[in-house]
């Protein structure tokens, strides 16, 4: 069974932020045998002052694949970690349910969050319509609100980028277009136009590879790489990433 695993304002202005935790934690899962990660996605939500954040208002998201139905253990243990890792002072939130019950509320619920300002009382009541864990684990508990929201746009299939993916990490060079696709997993290889690159064509993956989520997989993006005799493409640059998942 897929499951998803949100979680946000884990941080405070001098920790790492809640994507760097939730890498850590989708690690300790595994280490623990609890879940198989299969990605760890980052979702921007909306920037406002009446919007209490720590730099970014992002949430992060954790898909895995888990064989007992029962998630009061790995529950148990996200609650743990979180607690034990979050920053002082922040207000950390954890979302956690199975896939079939992140139902088109829970979607809208989290594009809302990309666009207008929510209150907790909705997070609390669609939760529990809904039947997903959602806690608030320290501070003002103000980090449900995002943790349901990264749950909700992880499982619509068209937001945010994945900050890890199984291998994604160790990877650089220059790699045929075939070879990445199977490494990891990748839905396509596309331009921005939708041209999908050739199998056997090269791609360079620079310094910041990060696939966005579109269409429920990941897809890398790319450029051609019109100055370069080693390969034909290369990974799209960072800011242009980082606009496209905003």
């Amino acid at each position: 069974m897929q499951i998803y695993i949100g979680l946000d304002d884990t941080d405070n202005a001098d920790s790492r932020g809640t994507g760097h935790l939730a890498r850590q934690l989708a690690a300790s899962l595994a280490e623990a045998g609890l879940a198989e990660p299969t990605g760890v996605t980052r979702h921007q939500l909306l920037v406002s002052p009446l919007i209490p954040y720590t730099s970014h208002n992002s949430a992060a998201c954790i898909t895995a694949r888990v064989n007992d139905t029962d998630l009061d253990p790995t529950a148990a243990h996200c609650r743990a970690f979180l607690l034990a890792h979050s920053a002082p002072g922040a207000d950390a939130g954890l979302c956690l349910a199975g896939q079939e019950a992140v139902n088109a509320e829970v979607v809208a619920f989290g594009k809302g969050a990309k666009e207008q300002v929510l209150a907790v009382e909705e997070a609390w009541e669609l939760a529990s319509r809904c039947g997903l864990l959602l806690e608030g684990l320290t501070g003002t508990r103000l980090g449900v609100i995002g943790a349901l929201a990264g749950v909700g746009l992880c499982q619509g299939g068209e937001d945010g980028r994945f900050l890890w993916l199984p291998g994604l990490r160790e990877l650089a060079g220059i790699h045929p277009a075939a070879a990445l696709r199977d490494q990891l997993c990748l839905g396509s290889i596309r331009t921005l136009q939708g041209a999908e690159v050739p199998a056997a064509e090269l791609v360079e993956l620079g310094t910041w590879p990060r696939p966005l989520l579109r269409g429920g997989r990941a897809v890398l993006f790319v450029e051609e790489a019109t100055s370069d005799e080693h390969c034909q493409w290369r990974v799209l640059a960072k800011e242009p990433l980082k606009h496209l998942s905003a």
